[in-house]
């Protein structure tokens, strides 16, 4: 793993330098959108909505809309004078009941990993924490943006989980829930019986993908029978083909024969020919008698 982020947790007085990790990764299905007819990969651009033109990524900026058709554009150099005070910092605010944080805050999560010389305060914070029963509640700016979060121990690790912020939790606004809905008593009874008869621990490892696997499957049987497209133009890394390739292929296409090829070869051999005895001849005049 790489960290993408270093600062250090402010305990107290004390100062635990540490490193942060992702500590999730998103496992995609790998597909991506193509050209049905030759396989083609589709490719978006940006477009300025007053010109037509297409925008390098140069030229592409950020701006807050005021209201009324104006824009305030905003620059890096603007967001780097904002004042983060905890652009390189964990700081802790306060030490909370784990379940007083309702799952529906939590945003990412992140694994804290100590710096060389801050191995010993990281245990004893870690085990501190883990022996109160509560989690740290704290502020951190990753990428200038500052966040609540908890950190808490996971396998002698501590694991930060970024928090929205309570602006940013949703109400529910549903017609059901102004409704007098009538719940019988030996429906609840049965409902609550299933859930017994459901009832367990959970286990991450009986849990697996089910759809990505039948999509591995079904991608491996499709080019096991040679249900497959190939691009005319291979795609290097970057998305852009092969420029010497892209121009065979584009004469091959136009002159499928290769009679103007051809033609053009033996003009250019003729060409330097000609050029050879035309030199050949310069020579033989100059050259002293």
């Amino acid at each position: 793993m790489r960290s993408f982020w270093k600062g250090a947790i402010g305990f107290g007085l004390v100062s635990i330098p540490v490193k942060a990790y992702k500590a999730t990764e998103e496992h995609g299905l790998g597909l991506h959108q193509v050209h049905a007819v030759d396989g083609g990969r589709i490719r978006l651009s940006r477009y300025c909505e007053l010109d037509g033109a297409e925008v390098p990524a140069a030229e592409v900026g950020r701006a807050a809309d005021t209201g009324g058709g104006d824009v305030v554009l905003i620059t890096e150099e603007d967001l780097a004078t904002l004042p983060v005070p905890t652009l390189r910092t964990i700081g802790v605010h306060a030490f909370v009941p784990p379940e007083q944080i309702d799952a529906l805050y939590l945003s990412r999560s992140y694994y804290l990993e100590p710096d060389t010389n801050g191995v010993r305060p990281y245990v004893l914070f870690a085990e501190a924490l883990r022996r109160s029963g509560r989690v740290a509640l704290v502020k951190v700016a990753f990428r200038q943006r500052e966040s609540l979060a908890a950190v808490r121990v996971r396998d002698n690790v501590l694991v930060l989980e970024t928090l929205v912020w309570p602006g940013e939790i949703r109400t529910p606004d549903f017609p059901f829930l102004d409704e007098d809905v009538d719940v019988r008593l030996p429906e609840l009874k049965a409902a609550t019986a299933l859930i017994d008869c459901l009832a367990g621990d959970f286990d991450p490892g009986e849990h697996t993908d089910a759809y990505r696997e039948a999509l591995d499957e079904l991608i491996e049987a499709k080019a096991a029978g040679n249900e497959v497209i190939r691009p005319e133009v291979p795609l290097q890394p970057n998305g852009s083909g092969d420029l010497l390739t892209a121009l065979e292929a584009s004469v091959k296409a136009l002159d499928p024969k290769g009679s103007v090829r051809r033609a053009k070869a033996a003009a250019a051999k003729a060409t330097t020919a000609a050029t050879r005895a035309h030199q050949a001849a310069r020579t033989a005049t100059k050259s002293p008698r």
